[in-house]
């Protein structure tokens, strides 16, 4: 979806500033972009990257469709786990046949 542009140089004519410092903060404010250098993915971070649920994804887990390693007491899911999930999923008569 595409955001409208604010008009940031009426917005800083109006709070008497200027424009570049105005823009300055908003990028400053702005937060910030996934960190695609994570190795190891917490459950929720790597259902959100294969748009499902926390829960499906424990499922996954549970039955050794996706790999995961507790450290500690902490479940973690390595990156290159959800690419060959992913990829193995795409091979599968499930995933390529219309619904």
């Amino acid at each position: 979806m595409h955001r409208t542009e604010l008009p940031l140089a009426q917005i800083a004519d109006l709070l008497d500033v200027p424009e570049a410092d105005l823009r300055s903060l908003l990028s400053e404010r702005r937060p910030a972009a996934v960190d695609t250098t994570l190795v190891a993915l917490t459950v929720a971070e790597a259902a959100r990257r294969i748009g499902i649920g926390r829960t499906k994804l424990y499922e996954y887990v549970t039955s050794g469709e996706i790999a995961s390693v507790k450290i500690g007491s902490l479940r973690r899911i390595p990156a290159e786990a959800v690419n060959d999930f992913l990829a193995r999923r795409l091979t599968a008569s499930d995933f390529g046949a219309a619904a």
